[in-house]
């Protein structure tokens, strides 16, 4: 992974700014209100700032409210706190590497944060040089499995600095958004009330704030690309695909790493979950649900949600609080919506890890055996689908090692006869064979770009791991200057230097030849690969889920 020097111009810009930071802190006007910032280096940051109303008491499980028009004068010198979040349990198989066991320890499964239901907020970071009107904005949306997650767990800062060093200055833009059971509750009831998609909500109306707003730090509101990872990534997805296809201006490109439309059934059929956390949450004797959780005391709110079933338990990601169709913000299925063309005409990239499933593996090792895996599928994603279609499945994916998860490494990794399987299923299932699905139904129709990250191939057990490639782009690493040229262009070859590592040509992704630009260990880092691996299984997991949305 190379580092940039940082040029003499950049250099000047810090001591510019180191010393105005010391003079007086930076500040933003906003309405009739004065937001005081903290200056960092080369760039500014303001965060915390409130995007909405706190959804709490009677605005609990309620669509978000915009703020009235800001007074006063406000600290924005640190992160506002986390929405809830879901905290799982997970056990690790005994036999895992010491490396896979620390590196999951300290990073993917992350340390507790502070969290609140007043939760709403969006932060800016940008370049200190608040001169340049044509900064572009670039919204970052969290993933976590719609259950975990905040905007203050990245590092902004990494992203301006490094397109100051590129000269195609952007702004960093990041949110919170509700999540899990107060974010995207199931069941009947959340469907005739219309709450069934409130983090999806959160984020729209924080797109309006930009529109709003993002001038007064020096951006374009004409400009914004809406970017995620995860969780986030399939949110910009379901924002590329809902209202029509109608963008709304709030945003003219998307960039998605580990996440697509996916194929999702009603609100309603989450009614098992709802049941169980109105259960939990002693509610269950009320005429009106809603309302007893929304009065319902915080703590044992929490504790309620915390029952419910996580990505990293033996429901792996049959997530029990997801977005689904719900009339509102999802009309229908979202693969469906992409075959009806309900999808914002915008350029777009959409790309993997290698090994998408193997983290979501980990807690369902004790299905040793082919019946074991079949009667999991078949209880756990494949509830209404014909035997005979899973069987089909099964035979795409073989309990072959060598053909398993993390790929290419043969008949290592294997932690358990059937783990590699397993992972390989998974990960195809919920991101590779839906990203595949959706580029082909673009590609010709707008402007499409592929990637597959296949670093971190090394590590023992879960190779490329999902959120793997986080690391690399807040590394920074030649994925950032992908992301920033691709926001500044719409296309991430423009303005690329002659003389950098990262000037390989990205093709775009098309019908005829599937190019995906392939990131890699070693001393050849980049490389053209084909979208046609798995062919047959991804075929048969989109013929299913077409028919039997998870």
């Amino acid at each position: 992974m190379f580092r940039p020097r940082v040029s003499t111009l950049a250099l000047l810009a810090f001591a510019a700014a180191s010393l105005a930071s010391s003079q007086a802190p930076p500040s933003v006007r906003l309405d009739s209100a004065t937001f005081i910032g903290n200056a960092s280096g080369v760039v500014t940051q303001f965060l915390g700032i409130p995007f909405a109303l706190p959804p709490v008491g009677d605005l609990r499980l309620r669509l978000p409210q915009p703020n009235s028009p800001y007074t006063g004068v406000h600290n924005a010198s640190a992160f506002g706190p986390a929405c809830i979040q879901q905290i799982g349990q997970i056990s690790l198989p005994a036999n895992l590497s010491p490396v896979t066991l620390q590196l999951l320890a300290t990073s993917t499964l992350g340390a507790p944060i502070v969290d609140s239901e007043d939760c709403l907020s969006i932060n800016v970071v940008k370049p200190a040089s608040a001169a340049a009107s044509a900064k572009l904005p670039v919204l970052w949306i969290y993933g976590g499995g719609f259950e975990t997650g905040a905007s203050s767990q990245s590092n902004g800062s990494v992203i301006v600095e490094r397109s100051i060093q590129l000269g195609q200055p952007v702004i960093y833009v990041s949110l919170n958004y509700r999540l899990s059971a107060l974010g995207f509750p199931g069941g009947v009831e959340a469907q005739k009330a219309g709450v069934g998609n409130l983090g999806l909500h959160d984020q729209r109306l924080a797109l309006r704030w930009i529109q709003k707003y993002i001038h007064a730090f020096g951006g374009d509101p004409s400009k914004v690309t809406i970017w995620g990872e995860s969780a986030g990534a399939i949110s910009v997805a379901l924002h590329l695909v809902t209202n029509g296809g109608n963008t709304e201006g709030l945003f003219r490109g998307a960039f998605m790493q580990s996440g697509s439309p996916i194929p999702v059934g009603p609100v309603a059929e989450g009614q098992p979950f709802y049941d169980a956390l109105v259960a939990n949450a002693s509610c269950a004797a009320a005429k009106d649900t809603l309302q007893c959780l929304r009065k319902a005391p915080i703590d044992r709110l929490r504790t309620a949600i915390n029952a419910s079933p996580s990505s990293f338990g033996f429901h792996s990601l049959n997530l029990a609080w997801e977005p689904r169709v719900d009339g509102v913000f999802l009309k229908d299925d979202p693969q469906t919506l992409v075959l009806r063309n309900s999808v914002a005409n915008v350029p777009l990239v959409s790309g993997d890890c290698d090994d998408e499933g193997t983290l979501f593996t980990l807690s369902s090792t004790n299905l040793t055996t082919d019946a074991a895996v079949r009667a999991y599928l078949a209880a756990n994603y494949f509830k209404s689908v014909p035997s005979a279609d899973i069987d089909a499945i099964l035979a795409a994916y073989p309990k072959d090692t060598a053909k398993g998860s993390p790929f290419d490494t043969g008949a290592d990794n294997a932690v358990t006869p059937q783990f590699k399987r397993l992972a390989a299923l998974t990960g195809d299932l919920i991101f590779q064979a839906p990203r595949r699905f959706f580029l082909q139904q673009r590609a010709g129709k707008q402007p499409v770009f592929s990637f597959l990250s296949k670093r971190f191939k090394t590590l023992p057990d879960i190779g490329s791991f999902h959120s793997s490639d986080v690391a690399l782009i807040y590394g920074p690493s030649d994925m950032t200057d992908y992301l920033i040229r691709f926001a500044t262009h719409l296309d991430p070859n423009v303005g690329a230097s002659a003389d950098r590592s990262a000037n390989f040509l990205w093709p775009r992704y098309t019908a005829a030849a599937p190019q995906m630009l392939t990131f890699l260990d070693g001393t050849v880092p980049l490389n053209i690969t084909l979208d046609t691996y798995r062919a047959e299984g991804m075929a048969e997991l989109t013929r299913v889920v077409l028919a039997h949305p998870l």
